[in-house]
């Protein structure tokens, strides 16, 4: 079976590790060293991701790419010693943020940087292997001096291997790490993964992409890399199906973990020993029915083999479609899956959704909308004798024992679905546990419950998080993707909006979805109605007063005053932030009474002139709604 080992640094180090006999199973690898195909391994750097099409893909990768306005930029500039390969990335980063914040005279003021804004840049290494299929990979690291820091290592799809969190474990890593080296010599790190190398979809891809690499990336103020040994092994796989909250998420660097997107999916190894390996075909946007409808599924088919795990939690996209009601599509589907399974000698396992951070507008209180969801997979564990993991329960029991505004730190910002780093690690260890609590009694899953861990400790996420905004420097560089502006496409800016316009537009600016559903909740909104969609939503989500429902009638067609619009936009805005505190201001009489608190949310938030001269019951263009929203900065 395949098995080799990779020397880095200086060669003199190749005589102190290796017999004569050895010699042949070993490759030194200097800081020159970059991957190509025909070479087999080598570093990825931005010089030979630029040059090699296949490397831009996150999927097949490690996942770690340049913030896009460093697209020009050299800034994983490996060195080598005695200990191994490095690079400075404290220093790299510190000299970006010089450059950028140099005065108009030129003058390269030295930037102080907090622990909640540092951010780092890895050390990519990849390698060819044999074929498809599980190895363990053995990571060493040598380091001089006697100051500990932060590690960690991803492998694969940017999955977690390795945390060492200095700030929470000061003065309790392992003592292994300075075994048999000299006092105040530094410290060795020498740590071992299982990890699974399979084909991938990748993102905006219709077609299979036979994945035979395997990456591992190094993250430290200062990453570095000793020794390297990769060895196929046969042991089970966990497979996972699943959506965007589950995905391998792509990083951007220089990387935080903050404001990187993470699906718990790849935190799982975190929580798991070598006897299994993680296979992860989650991918974002995917139901219970395009998951197999795309193909993720056939690559799932074409790998598991008897004796494997399967790991299915989707509902964040089934519930925005008709077809796939709780109890219609998405039941149907989940049952025909655990039968697949098991005709092919595979243990399936369901989980139930990850709780979103969703709140309601107008009483405050949590808004749970995947509960259905979350109790179908409990009724088909029941009827099927599956194993179901709990996490909805776990993780809506958390978010709201943290709070809205306490667990926001955990989700990527201003996004109250998906996971950041922090709170992929949290969801994962939610999931191991209810590996060990459901699986330990029976007597096929055993095995895998026995291979769980409890991680490596707390990963707590500081108090603020923040985006990295574009420099100036790098103002002509253009984002990719886009830089689309909210409500860009509007049409008819100058008609008089109406509530179901309105509806509509602050739905899209706090980021809720139209769910599968229309409840009739009021008699003259029917279900075939466009605007259908946006009541249900806004109903769901507390964001329509009981002052605006006359009669069991909500009347969405009906022109919208300004005071109207910021009830509105005022509940949809409380039910993802925290408002300023309520004061009397100077639009305190020319407002309905209802709309009191509304109106004196929207001056605190800056959304009214200050000099009082703005007349409530005016009606609203579809244009100004959409400029309001834009300045509501949700």
């Amino acid at each position: 079976m395949f098995c080799k080992k990779f020397v880095f640094g200086t060669d003199e180090k190749i005589d102190d590790m290796a017999s004569t006999e050895d010699r042949g199973e070993i490759v030194h690898v200097s800081a020159d060293d970059l991957y190509q195909p025909g070479k087999g391994y080598g570093f990825v750097t931005e010089e030979n991701r630029r040059k090699q099409e296949l490397l831009k893909l996150p999927e097949p990768n490690s996942g770690f790419d340049t913030l896009y306005w460093y697209q020009d930029e050299i800034l994983s500039c490996i060195e080598e010693d005695a200990y191994g390969c490095f690079l400075e990335s404290e220093r790299m980063v510190t000299d970006l943020k010089c450059r950028e914040t140099a005065d108009s005279s030129g003058d390269t003021r030295k930037a102080s940087f907090t622990e909640e804004e540092r951010r780092r840049i890895p050390l990519i290494f990849k390698l060819d292997v044999p074929e498809q299929g599980n190895y363990r990979v053995t990571v060493k690291i040598r380091v001089s001096g006697a100051t500990k820091d932060d590690w960690l290592i991803f492998t694969g799809r940017r999955r977690l291997g390795l945390l060492l969190n200095h700030t929470v474990q000061a003065g309790s890593w392992p003592e292994a790490f300075h075994a048999g080296l000299p006092e105040n010599s530094g410290f060795e790190i020498e740590h071992t993964m299982t990890v699974n190398v399979c084909d991938v979809i990748p993102r905006g891809r219709t077609t299979v992409y036979g994945d035979t690499t395997l990456d591992v990336v190094i993250l430290s103020t200062i990453p570095r890399i000793s020794e390297l040994t990769v060895e196929q092994v046969d042991c089970p796989t966990v497979y996972i199906a699943g959506d965007s909250t589950v995905t391998d998420q792509s990083a951007d660097y220089p990387y935080a973990p903050g404001t990187s997107y993470a699906g718990w999916g790849q935190m799982l190894p975190a929580y798991l020993t070598g006897g299994v390996a993680v296979s992860n075909h989650a991918h974002s946007g995917l139901t219970t029915e395009s998951f197999r409808g795309e193909g993720h599924y056939a690559i799932v088919e074409k790998y598991i083999r008897k004796g494997d795990y399967c790991l299915f939690q989707f509902a964040h996209n089934d519930q925005k479609l008709n077809h796939l009601k709780a109890q219609g599509g998405y039941r149907a589907n989940l049952e025909r899956y655990i039968q697949e399974c098991r005709q092919w000698g595979v243990f399936p396992i369901l989980v139930t959704p990850l709780a979103r951070n969703s709140w309601k507008g107008g009483d405050g209180s949590y808004n749970d909308l995947l509960w259905e969801y979350a109790e179908v997979c409990k009724e088909i564990g029941e009827s099927f004798h599956v194993p179901v993991l709990d996490l909805h329960g776990r993780s809506m029991v958390w978010i709201t024992q943290q709070g809205r505004e306490a667990v926001r730190t955990s989700f990527f910002p201003d996004d109250y679905t998906h996971t950041n780093d922090y709170g992929a690690y949290r969801m994962a260890g939610f999931v191991a546990d209810e590996l060990v609590r459901v699986c330990k009694d029976w007597p096929e899953y055993q095995r895998l419950a026995e291979c769980v861990t409890e991680g490596f400790g707390k990963w707590n996420p500081p108090a603020h998080i923040a985006l990295p905004v574009k420099p100036a420097a790098y103002e002509s560089i253009s984002n990719p993707e886009g830089d689309a502006q909210l409500l860009a496409n509007l049409s008819e800016p100058e008609r008089i909006a109406c509530r179901a316009d309105v509806l509509d537009m602050v739905i899209q600016t706090v980021r809720f979805f139209y769910t599968n559903v229309y409840n009739d909740m009021f008699a003259d909104v029917i279900g075939h109605e466009w605007y259908a969609g946006a009541v249900e939503c806004a109903w769901q989500n507390g964001m329509i007063d009981g002052h605006l429902v006359e009669n069991g009638c909500f009347h969405p067609e009906k022109e919208v005053t300004l005071e109207e619009f910021f009830s509105f936009a005022v509940n949809g805005y409380k039910s993802r932030k925290e408002l300023p505190g309520e004061n009397s201001c100077i639009y305190d009489e020319k407002c309905s009474g209802y709309a009191r608190s509304y109106v004196r949310a929207a001056y605190a938030l800056g959304l009214l002139d200050k000099n009082g001269n703005e007349d409530l019951q005016r009606l609203l263009t579809r244009g100004e709604a959409a400029e309001l929203c834009r300045r509501m900065k949700v």
